[in-house]
């Protein structure tokens, strides 16, 4: 196997982890061509891919090859340096995908490594790792989550009738898949506009998987208290002004909200005083799943990192039906937002566009 198979592997165990607010991390060890020990950093707090693939080679990390996606660590945290029980390993040489954005790392775990004699390769498949931990490196380096905007709508543009009906827009392979990514998510959020006319859940249940923290952007406490949205499938916050009535936020926290007080910006939350609040709470990854209002604030305020779009082949009509994006837009093609050239699956009937922003 070759130097690019082996870190294909230590990728693949990676993604096996829940870590957020850590990285994800894969390991693999290899002595005389055949792999000896691989590990993944399954949870925060619990030991990290390096330290399970060497208990795992156990002497036989002597003079082997360390495959790792992410820069050992090596400063005290939850769990001890990873870079000195490599070293203490007699580990040969190190291969790393990319180095640590984290400031109490970056660069430094390398050089410890080859200070003690080991032999360091980096950037060893850069890019899938950056893209495996592109919502650790944006909390790290911006004090934001990476965000996904998803939406679904008609060949027309609509996300809904003029009713407001809107189920079901996709089919089931299509819903099927954002059930998924939200498994995949740390938070999910949505504004009040979306809980006053749908209801929904917001939790994973077209597959296995965890449940994201749901956020709703409420800058008047206007979710009722009975939302399925408040449901105890998963936690909930809502983030509100100080023009929230104090009642109407005792109700929420009664019936099991968390509630987040975010300084107001034109009588609405501050978007992106919200996000950085949600970095504190060590979101790495967060699904925009929101109406047309909330995700143009979030596109105006360049919040948005990626966009997932499902366009469905039907034909909705309705001057007012609602659209993925409203608010004031653009006054001219030439202000329009422009995207990176969108990637095109299909799943079923429809066709989903994803691009990054």
């Amino acid at each position: 196997m070759t130097h690019k198979e082996f870190m294909k592997q230590a990728l693949l165990l990676a993604r096996r982890g829940r870590t957020s607010p850590n990285p994800m991390v894969g390991a693999v060890l290899v002595k005389d061509g055949a792999v000896v020990g691989k590990g993944y950093h399954p949870k925060a707090g619990m030991p990290h891919a390096e330290i399970l693939a060497l208990r795992q080679a156990g002497v036989r990390a002597l003079g082997a090859d360390l495959y790792v996606t992410l820069e050992p660590c090596c400063h005290h945290g939850k769990t001890p340096p990873c870079a000195d029980a490599v070293i203490a390993s007699g580990v040969k040489r190190v291969f790393a995908a990319m180095a640590d954005p984290n400031p109490l790392v970056c660069g430094k775990g390398f050089e410890r490594l080859r200070s003690a004699g080991a032999e360091v390769h980096v950037g060893l498949l850069e890019e899938a790792a950056q893209e495996l931990n592109r919502g650790f490196i944006k909390r790290v380096t911006c004090g934001r989550p990476f965000v996904l905007w998803k939406a679904a709508m008609t060949l027309d543009g609509k996300t809904a009738c003029h009713t407001g009906d809107s189920r079901w827009v996709t089919g089931e392979s299509a819903r099927r898949h954002v059930h998924r990514i939200r498994s995949l998510s740390d938070a999910v959020m949505v504004g009040i506009g979306t809980v006053l006319a749908d209801n929904p859940q917001l939790t994973v249940r077209a597959c296995r998987g965890q449940n994201p923290l749901r956020v709703v952007v409420d800058a008047r406490a206007e979710t009722p208290p009975s939302s399925r949205v408040l449901g105890d499938e998963a936690e909930t916050i809502i983030a509100v002004t100080n023009s929230a009535p104090i009642g109407r936020v005792e109700a929420l926290r009664g019936a099991g909200a968390g509630i987040i007080e975010v300084e107001s910006q034109a009588g609405r939350v501050n978007l992106t005083l919200l996000l950085e609040t949600l970095a504190g709470l060590g979101i790495n990854n967060m699904l925009l799943e929101s109406g047309g209002r909330l995700s143009a604030s979030m596109l105006k305020s360049g919040l948005v990192d990626r966009g997932l779009i499902f366009i469905a082949p039907k034909i909705a009509g309705g001057r007012d039906a609602p659209t993925p994006v409203e608010g004031d837009g653009a006054s001219l093609m030439a202000e329009a937002l422009n995207t990176g050239t969108p990637k095109v699956r299909r799943f079923g009937d429809d066709i989903a566009l994803e691009f990054d922003i």
